[in-house]
């Protein structure tokens, strides 16, 4: 078993949060795996992002503003 640190982007709504994991590479099954802990972190911001809880998803996160471009 080997791990690496990743970034996983989460996107709601206008914002992007960068979030860092934990990837878990293995032999057996489907690999690679993230752990419960980060699973859990990923749908914490996920979820503080759709309630506009910028506060709470920066916590855990390096956060983004999207804006559009009008061409």
């Amino acid at each position: 078993m080997r791990k690496r640190q990743h970034t996983k982007l989460v996107h709601e709504g206008e914002f992007v949060a960068e979030v860092d994991v934990e990837l878990i590479y293995t032999d057996e099954g489907w690999s690679p795996y993230l752990s419960l802990d980060d699973a859990q972190k990923l749908d914490d911001v996920k979820e503080a992002l759709r309630r506009g809880d910028l506060k709470q998803a920066a916590r855990q996160s390096r956060l983004y503003a999207l804006t559009p471009v009008a061409l």
